[in-house]
């Protein structure tokens, strides 16, 4: 039996239902949301007031444009427990964020919630072709970090065997994958490129490992990265998205057999898109800021929360649901350089057009006067290395073109040894500003 048709088999009832089932139980758990919200959330009660709205206010699903947004900045000011809406002690764990921009932002679940998170992770892992039995090689971070807990929970709920391997320790990442010879790795896409280095440090094929499948997530990625994995390691690589603040790893899974961006799980998420400018909703098919309304969410209840994240909304292929577009990047962490909106990943999609380059790349911004420059620091593959000066500056160049002719930014190369770049145990450092503050 093929993949497809073994995913086919077992799919939940709700992951095929018609638009009009979804929708009537979106709406149900809206309004108990938002009434929950409203009841036990002191800042929701006194947000929906200075907005004039009220949970009895909604009336359709389209209504959810009434009421207010939440921020990151929301949950900063009420750190650390002021938006739980019930009892700390009916709140059976929580996590944070790292707090790198200020305070950590704090979430907490139910016993309730963290099955039902166990449940959408298990749903995102069968999706992405994984089955009860396949062993599951955890190589997010574990901690106040949702991500290795998250996916751990989740492929226990599905039936799996767990390797809680956690971030780091490279060289032992790649033993115990040789040794336990798990089918589904799940890790953040620029480590596990890390991984695959450490294959090839090692004398060791990458394709030849018994990964079969791997769920990448907690980083924007490009379909050129997908490549770059699938040829590296032989895998099939699908794209896991989900967010601490909304719930974790499993808000949206891509599916094995389609492979054309996250379905998101909208009986228990409702995504919506917005201008960044106006803040008004777009429509289907139109780029915009992901914003979420949590639906069952009881510990900790986000109403329009603001993603940051840029996408667009598609409609369902493997899945009723919805799908959302590849993340081009965030809102916040958008470069304006010389007035063009610039994101790493449009950068990234330009250097893998190179063969002679590597994905490991870091972007340095500086200041000449009152002008702001970027310094594209980018690996050549190892298997390049030995190429004369000459080669380099003409691969220079062509990234260069590249870059200025796809983005409209000019930038200044320089193509660094194999290895020069410091790897990262999670989420990969893209960005280093080297601006004066102030």
């Amino acid at each position: 039996m093929s993949t497809a048709d073994h995913d086919k088999r077992e799919l939940e009832a709700i992951e095929t239902a018609s638009r009009d089932e979804l929708e009537a139980l979106q709406y149900e758990r809206l309004r108990w949301t938002l009434n929950h919200a409203y009841k036990n959330v002191p800042m929701y009660t006194r947000k929906f007031d200075e907005a004039g709205v009220h949970p009895d206010d909604l009336k359709a699903l389209t209504d959810i444009r009434k009421f207010p947004f939440t921020t990151k900045q929301d949950l900063r000011d009420n750190y650390p427990f002021g938006l739980f809406a019930v009892p700390r002690e009916q709140v059976v764990r929580v996590h944070a964020s790292s707090g790198t921009t200020g305070k950590p932002t704090v979430v907490g679940y139910t016993r309730n919630d963290i099955n039902n998170w166990a449940n959408l992770v298990a749903r995102s892992i069968r999706a992405a072709g994984g089955k009860p039995g396949d062993m599951v090689h955890v190589a997010y971070g574990y901690g106040l970090f949702t991500g290795g807990l998250g996916a751990h929970y989740g492929a226990e709920a599905l039936g799996c065997t767990v390797v809680p391997m956690s971030g780091g320790q490279t060289e032992k990442q790649v033993q115990l994958i040789n040794d336990f010879q798990p089918d589904i790795i799940m890790v953040t896409p620029s480590y596990c490129l890390n991984i695959a280095d450490e294959f090839e440090r090692q004398g060791l094929d990458p394709k030849a490992s018994s990964l079969r499948v791997g769920i990448f997530g907690a980083e924007p990625w490009t379909n050129s990265m997908r490549e770059e994995i699938e040829n590296r390691l032989g895998l099939d690589a699908v794209d896991i998205y989900g967010l601490s603040e909304v719930m974790g790893p499993g808000v949206a899974q891509e599916c094995i057999e389609t492979k054309d961006g996250p379905v998101i799980w909208e009986d228990y998420f409702l995504p919506e898109i917005i201008n960044t400018e106006t803040l008004e909703p777009n429509p289907d098919g139109e780029s915009g800021e992901l914003v979420f309304t949590s639906l069952t969410k009881e510990a900790m209840p986000v109403i329009r929360y603001r993603t940051r994240d840029l996408t667009r909304l598609l409609p369902g292929t493997a899945r009723t649901m919805r799908r959302m577009d590849k993340i081009t990047g965030r809102s916040d962490d958008m470069l304006i350089i010389r007035g063009v909106n610039v994101f790493p990943s449009q950068v990234e999609e330009q250097i893998l057009t190179l063969p002679e380059l590597s994905p490991h790349y870091q972007l340095e911004l500086r200041r000449d006067g009152h002008m702001d420059n970027v310094v594209v620091n980018v690996e050549v593959r190892s298997e390049f290395d030995h190429i004369d000066d000459d080669t380099r500056d003409e691969i220079a160049r062509a990234l260069n073109h590249k870059i200025k002719s796809y983005i409209g930014i000019s930038t200044k190369i320089k193509l660094l040894d194999p290895e020069s770049i410091t790897r990262s145990l999670g989420k990969a450092q893209r960005v280093v500003d080297r601006r004066p503050k102030g």
